[in-house]
């Protein structure tokens, strides 16, 4: 009987288990035991193991090795069963493990031996030695983003490989990795050739994020050193709406029912073709002329903006209209313009240097969540009353997928957030912090995806209420909730000829930008969240029966 063919390291990472001895669990579903007894001989084995992904772009490199140790492993491994710093959340210095990488020359990134690590050797003929480790008994993948239902080391090896090949090999938390899938997408620097010298040097990459630059003075969060003394109407607060009304007496009377409507990957799919500063400063200029096509913050006042109290103000994160002057996003004051009100600008922080930075990166996130859902078994291009179907029965699927949907959502979400990271630990008001040492700290970007994201569907909800006469009740950043006659949300969205909505409205289906049921409640519930003073939005999905 021939004998099975060797098993050859695949793919970019491995689970790592012990029984008798370590076994490390590949993506492709195989098996191989390891000779490696302590930390030291498992890197060694990983650096020699081939493992890696490819380069998701031809300037990029490709991917460091993952290992993850299931709880078996790292007890094996003499790593201790929970971190006791539940501040630093890291190995402490002269640990044993420690000690012993030092001995063998591996180092740590500046986070030391936390539930995700990244240990590497110090670069030697241009080539890199590191790799990177997620401690499961640490929390690595069950917080931060992360929660995966318990798998076997088998079939989680082969869910994390998933998550890669649609986005990147897991390296932090989901939102750590949103952000590095945007500098693996748009490598900050690429190989040049220098004439003087006859060689390839590294140089910047077109379209990239090439260095930190500092905010403009409203875009800058209030702990930042550009705050102090600023006046708070001085600073810019494009942010996700709060916002709800109560119904008047013919919407209680018409509609026994509320739904709630759900905007799939909302913020993710403002940054599709989303125009943003790249490398250069924010420029500051009085009395300018409105530009829509050059990315900035400006000061403007709106407050001669008419106003439909059945809507919710596009201006403001209140939906309240706005009474005075304030700083807007581009894309804010572009819809301005867009509704015929007039524009004039007080002053501008402009960016000269501007493109579509985001593109790929929401490509890639899309294309992993259609894959995803396609795989949970809700498909493009199906009548709304199907897709509802389709939903209804996603709570019943496969643990293991929705865990990894929802990885791949807080991938975005979480990555956008990064953008703005604010300190981590308690400091002194306006004093800097280490994320704004990164170039992807970038507050102005993630105030024109929001002020997109709130545009968007803004003027979805125009157009509905144009077309169906209803307007929304509340909205809570991309959940909206309309009145009903019916409880389901096939009672609220036009069907549109083939049964799949009209463009342009909001339409129930798995596409990245439309909506999907949040929640189904009676109109008497509605009143009474918002006579309490709460917004129905926030509660609908957790209040699912009517």
């Amino acid at each position: 009987m021939a004998s099975e063919p060797p098993v050859t390291p695949t793919g970019p990472l491995a689970v790592i288990d012990h029984d008798i001895f370590l076994v490390a669990h590949f993506t492709n579903g195989t098996r191989l035991p390891l000779d490696a007894d302590d930390l030291v001989g498992l890197l060694e084995w990983t650096l020699r193991s081939g493992l890696h992904q490819e380069r998701l772009s031809p300037q990029g490199k490709d991917s460091d090795p993952l290992i993850v140790l299931t709880p078996a492993a790292s007890a094996a491994l003499h790593l201790p069963a929970h971190l006791e710093d539940r501040t630093a959340l890291c190995l402490p210095a002269g640990h044993p493990v420690l000690t012993q990488l030092g001995q063998a020359g591996f180092l740590l990134t500046r986070r030391g031996f936390a539930p995700w690590a990244g240990i590497y050797r110090p670069v030697v003929n241009n080539r890199r030695a590191s790799v990177h480790v997620a401690v499961m008994a640490w929390g690595a993948l069950s917080q931060d983003g992360w929660n995966l239902p318990p798998l076997p080391p088998s079939d989680l090896a082969r869910l994390l490989g998933t998550y890669a090949a649609r986005l990147l090999t897991p390296s932090g938390s989901t939102a750590v990795c949103g952000v590095r899938l945007m500098t693996a997408l748009r490598p900050p620097t690429k190989a040049t050739y220098d004439p003087a010298t006859l060689k390839w040097v590294s140089g910047p990459n077109p379209g990239a994020l090439h260095k930190p630059f500092e905010p403009a003075p409203p875009e800058a969060p209030d702990a930042h050193p550009l705050a102090k003394g600023r006046p708070p109407e001085q600073a810019m607060e494009e942010e996700a709406w709060d916002w709800s009304r109560p119904p008047d007496q013919q919407e209680t009377a018409d509609f026994p029912h509320v739904v709630g409507l759900d905007t799939n990957m909302a913020f993710i799919v403002a940054a599709s073709r989303l125009s943003v500063g790249r490398n250069a400063p924010p420029r500051h200029v009085t009395t300018p002329a409105f530009d829509e096509k050059t990315p900035g913050a400006w000061y403007c006042d709106l407050s001669h903006a008419p106003h439909d109290p059945r809507l919710p103000s596009p201006f403001t994160a209140t939906g309240q209209p706005p009474t005075k002057p304030a700083w807007y996003t581009t894309v804010t004051l572009a819809y301005a313009k867009e509704l015929n009100i007039e524009v004039r600008p007080i002053e501008a922080y402009v960016r000269d240097d501007h493109g579509s930075y985001l593109d790929p990166w929401y490509t890639r996130l899309r294309d992993a969540y259609l894959a995803t859902m396609a795989d949970l078994g809700v498909h493009k291009d199906i009548p709304q009353a199907d897709y509802l179907a389709a939903m209804k029965r996603l709570s019943t699927a496969d643990p293991a997928l929705l865990a990894l949907l929802a990885a791949i959502k807080a991938t975005g979400k979480g990555g956008l957030g990064k953008l703005r990271e604010g300190p981590r630990a308690p400091a002194a008001p306006y004093t800097r912090w280490p994320a704004l040492n990164q170039p992807t700290w970038r507050p102005d970007i993630r105030a024109a995806v929001i002020s997109r994201t709130r545009v968007s569907l803004h003027r979805k909800m125009r157009r509905m209420l144009t077309e169906t006469g209803r307007g929304p009740l509340a909205v809570l950043s991309d959940c909206v909730i309309y009145p009903a006659h019916q409880p389901t949300a096939l009672d609220v969205v036009p069907t549109g000829p083939d049964q799949t909505g009209i463009k342009g409205l909001l339409c129930l289906g798995v596409n990245p930008g439309f909506v999907k049921e949040e929640g189904v409640q009676t109109m008497a519930w509605y009143q009474h969240q918002h006579t309490q003073g709460l917004n129905p939005a926030r509660y609908i999905k957790a209040h699912p029966d009517a």
